[in-house]
């Protein structure tokens, strides 16, 4: 037998050792060329946190970079401009990385980056080998991806943790689990700091260009304060923010005569979320016509489908349910007990965009339309038809 081959692949072995340890060396002086790196965890509001904090570091002087992966994944530069990222392959975690040598090439003084890991072992690799941050941020806990982080809350909430840094600092807006996240933070030597809205006062909410959620506000403002800006300066920066596309925006549209409230709410797509933007907006913004709940779903998530329309009708229950999916008479016949009182129309998914857009002009002036669901594609394009229609005055 020959030993040729055999030759062959121990050098390729070889070869590929080598190469895996310059690129790791590599890495660790990208590392070292970012005195401050934050990197932001969570279920709900990683990519506004991470716009929040950006924007208050800079505010502050602070030569900051930004990396999100929300609705539309971008980069935002030192000045706060949005870069869109091009993909040329699917989504992985390996993006990190090279983002990380550019922002270092860039001379930064802080980097802040959104967790684009979901199932629990990439996020440990995301945080311990790739960012390796000074300051973690886990925004919130919620029963999402609950098929690669669950199946219990619980567990989604201990997945999470695998980016909490060693020997660093935790923020965190959580408030029903906070015990697990204090746990591993004491673990890895990592002080725990639980922001509260409550700290956020409506005239500072009032001063965004769209609906921010006061959690998320306070969650960056203590990581503002942990890299030593005052507040005042932070808010100011934050209050200049480009919201991600996904963001909580209300807009009024005109329809003839007729004023409608439209609040987009397409990017919190668990219940949980879902709900708490609800009790949020409907507080703000009374409606006099009526509410209505137009849900955008999509036909690969039959169980989140199902979740959202027994959301609607079991704890919701508006005047109008405006739904754009297929096969799911059968779940609102079986749920529309609990709210008799609702108008259902169903669009199917193959229908032209436009008849979605009738449907929701044709509502009673100052009614309150709260668009929940998937946001990319067809969701995208109808809130682009939306848009219009806004008010501009």
């Amino acid at each position: 037998m020959s030993l040729t081959p055999l030759i062959v692949l121990g050098f390729l072995a070889i070869a590929i050792c080598i190469s895996g340890i310059l690129e790791y060396q590599f890495h660790m002086r990208s590392l070292v060329a970012i005195p401050l790196r934050i990197h932001v965890n969570g279920t709900r509001g990683k990519s506004s946190v991470t716009r929040l904090v950006a924007a208050g570091l800079r505010e502050a002087g602070i030569r900051t970079f930004a990396k999100t992966t929300g609705t539309a994944p971008r980069v935002i530069d030192a000045e706060g401009k949005d870069r869109i990222i091009h993909r040329l392959r699917l989504p992985s975690i390996g993006e990190q990385t090279r983002l990380l040598s550019y922002f270092a090439s860039e001379k930064p003084e802080a980097v802040v980056m959104e967790c684009m890991a979901v199932q629990p072992q990439y996020q440990w690799i995301a945080e311990h080998q790739m960012v390796q941050s000074q300051i973690g941020v886990i925004t919130n806990v919620r029963p999402d991806h609950l098929d690669e982080m669950g199946p219990t809350e619980d567990d989604v909430a201990y997945s999470l943790c695998n980016t909490v840094p060693d020997n660093g600092i935790l923020i965190t807006g959580e408030d029903q689990k906070p015990e697990i996240l204090r746990q591993v933070a004491k673990i890895n030597g990592t002080e725990f700091i639980q922001s509260n809205e409550a700290d956020i006062s409506r005239d500072e909410l009032d001063q965004f260009t769209y609906m921010e959620h006061p959690a998320n506000v306070a969650v960056a403002l203590d990581v503002c304060k942990k890299a030593g800006v005052d507040r005042h300066i932070a808010l100011a920066g934050m209050h200049k923010v480009q919201p991600d596309l996904g963001a909580l925006i209300a807009w009024n549209l005109d329809q003839g005569e007729k004023r409608i409230q439209f609040i987009n709410g397409m990017a919190a797509n668990d219940p949980v979320s879902t709900l708490q933007i609800w009790k949020f907006i409907i507080d703000r913004y009374p409606a006099e016509g009526g509410t209505c709940v137009f849900f955008n779903s999509r036909d690969d998530r039959p169980f989140r489908t199902r979740q959202l329309i027994e959301l609607t009708l079991e704890e919701i229950k508006p005047d109008y349910f405006i739904i754009r999916g297929d096969k799911i008479d059968a779940i609102v016949q079986r749920l529309i007990h609990y709210s008799p009182g609702t108008n259902v129309q169903i669009i199917g998914l193959s229908n032209d965009h436009n008849q979605v857009i009738d449907k929701l002009l044709s509502l009673p002036h100052d009614t309150l339309i709260y668009a929940i669901g998937n946001q990319v594609g067809a969701g995208q394009e109808i809130l682009t038809k939306l848009s219009d229609y806004r008010h501009h005055g």
